[in-house]
């Protein structure tokens, strides 16, 4: 989606994760209050919206009459599922988009670049247990490893824990017997395209948390993850993950534009 910064943030006088959802959530609240428009029936809706108010109405002037009360009931239920079947076409044009979309924002706002001077941990799974004594880490210029690898015989895992002297994009080079598999590790700040993870294999797995080619189907790797600390964005005098900040921001302005289009939803 080239949403690469590479100008520091407070150079900016802004937030640039706050102002990217801001952004997109402006859009996107846009766009689905459109499609709902144009994909749905409008005045059945505007119809059915109009009988579960005409129901919830007569809970209230007929609450001490139980049969009245009761039929409501029964009639909130039924307007409220014919309700939902009339908006379940409409979602079914954006629901694809919207998951595709957060799923590449995510990669750029779900995670930060590792920080100079703070340390992060990388971890490889293998196969076979038996290997773990013969996985070593060859790292460039720039990083260092701060402490002897730890083993997971149990999880088939093996953990260094690193530092990096300056901000950059480095290729950390996995070993294994006579093989070498790279994993890219971004240090600095900004807002970067991340790969938390390489995988083996599992297309949709690496769909949701790698952007990195697959590690090779023959070799005993399962995967080499970096760990990123996790983005809070600041918003309103709070601390938001940027999922949530989008839900809110865009919700907020389907209603806001479905008002000023006079779009019933």
């Amino acid at each position: 989606m080239g949403l690469h910064y590479t100008v520091p943030m407070g150079s900016l006088g802004i937030n640039v994760p706050s102002g990217i959802v801001v952004g997109i959530s402006l859009i996107v609240g846009l766009a689905m209050v459109l499609v709902f428009g144009h994909t749905s029936d409008q005045k059945a809706i505007h119809i059915a919206k109009d009988r579960l108010k005409a129901h919830l109405l007569a809970l209230r002037l007929y609450q001490d009459q139980i049969q009245v009360v009761l039929r409501s009931y029964v009639q909130i239920v039924l307007a409220t599922g014919h309700y939902l079947r009339l908006a379940f076409r409409p979602l079914l044009f954006v629901i694809v988009p919207i998951t595709l979309l957060i799923v590449e924002v995510d990669r750029y706002l779900g995670s930060e670049p590792v920080a100079t001077g703070q340390s992060f941990l990388i971890r490889a799974r293998i196969d076979n247990p038996d290997l773990l004594n013969q996985v070593s880490l060859q790292l460039p210029n720039g990083l260092s490893s701060t402490a002897p690898a730890v083993h997971e015989p149990a999880e088939k895992k093996i953990a260094w824990r690193l530092i990096a002297d300056r901000a950059g994009e480095y290729a950390v080079n996995l070993q294994v017997a006579d093989q070498l598999f790279a994993k890219r590790v971004v240090v600095g700040s900004g807002v970067p395209r991340l790969s938390p993870a390489r995988l083996r294999g599992k297309f949709w797995e690496r769909f949701f948390v790698s952007t990195e080619p697959a590690l090779p189907a023959n070799n005993s790797v399962e995967a080499i993850d970096v760990q990123y600390p996790a983005r809070e964005i600041a918003f309103a005098g709070m601390e938001w993950n940027w999922v949530w900040l989008f839900f809110v921001l865009s919700m907020a302005a389907g209603f806001l534009f479905k008002s000023i289009l006079g779009i019933e939803i």
